[in-house]
């Protein structure tokens, strides 16, 4: 009971980090560049940019709502982690929107560079604790529930909508593109962050002394191993091979270790794009 509630708690610690990362995107080089993003950020940014209503009351209001039709449609319970998200942005922007009014690099591409790399790696990091920051997702959700269009698709649309609305506020192209720069870069960002974190590779080790090499694997690196035969096209000779999946970080203490152990094993690594199943990802289609 106790650990749960200590992993709920960092959960919910690690999700509040991300959460500031994304706010700093949008407070220090977004905002103050005058660019437009994605989701409901970027609509309150909008708001802002034309009325000077403060990013965190449109951002909160809209989301009351959402938040409202998701619990009528969804359920009460279709996202605590998100509710709470939208409360710690919402503090946030109105912590630190004022903090920069001006902005810091002189350059407006790379202020939209820089924000959307922020802005990326916040919602990754979110992202990865099962976190959410409501706005276009729970459209997409609601959407979902009702057509047979998947979410991804519709946060896309949304996020082209909202950017190109910015056009009315400044009538130029040139920030028009900029917003499309900072959707971009945030896209890429996350995505990068989310299979960079679970990057895996499988590997195929040839060694005379394998049930060494499989017994590190297995107890120290605490990964499965598969034992294959094999036989040597050019010896004819009978083989063992090796087949294991593990992470990318886990690889360097595995490749030490066979070194120690057979310096002259024959290894093959390759990157694999999904693993599901113990120890890795869940299958969810």
């Amino acid at each position: 009971m106790n650990n749960k509630i200590g992993a709920t708690i960092k959960d919910y610690l690690i999700i509040t980090f991300g959460l500031l990362v994304f706010t700093i995107g949008w407070v220090v080089f977004i905002i103050p560049a005058e660019i437009t993003g994605g989701g409901i950020s970027g609509v309150a940014a909008v708001i802002f940019y034309a009325t000077k209503i403060p990013v965190s009351i449109s951002f909160l209001a809209i989301n009351i709502v959402l938040v409202l039709i998701a619990i009528k449609i969804l359920g009460a319970n279709f996202g605590v982690k998100t509710i709470f998200s939208i409360a710690v942005l919402t503090g946030f922007f109105a912590l630190f929107q004022d903090v920069v009014k001006e902005p810091i690099v002189d350059d407006t591409f790379l202020s939209a560079v820089l924000g959307g790399m922020s802005g990326g790696i916040g919602l990754g990091i979110v992202f990865s604790r099962g976190g959410s920051t409501g706005g276009t997702d729970i459209f997409a959700m609601i959407i979902n529930k009702y057509r047979n269009v998947s979410p991804g698709r519709v946060i896309m649309l949304a996020d082209v909508i909202i950017i190109a609305s910015s056009y009315f506020v400044f009538q130029s192209l040139e920030k028009l593109v900029y917003g499309y720069v900072v959707m971009w870069v945030v896209s890429y960002t996350l995505d990068s962050f989310l299979s960079g974190a679970n990057r895996s590779a499988q590997m195929f080790i040839v060694s005379e002394n394998f049930e060494e090499i499989a017994e590190f694997i297995n107890t120290e690196a605490t990964r499965g191993v598969t034992l294959l035969d094999g036989t040597g096209w050019y010896t004819k000779e009978k083989t063992k091979v090796l087949m294991s999946v593990v992470r990318k970080k886990e690889t360097g203490a595995i490749f030490r270790k066979i070194k120690e152990i057979d310096p002259d094993a024959f290894i093959s690594m390759g990157s694999v794009m999904g693993v599901y199943g113990q120890g890795f990802d869940k299958i969810k289609f």
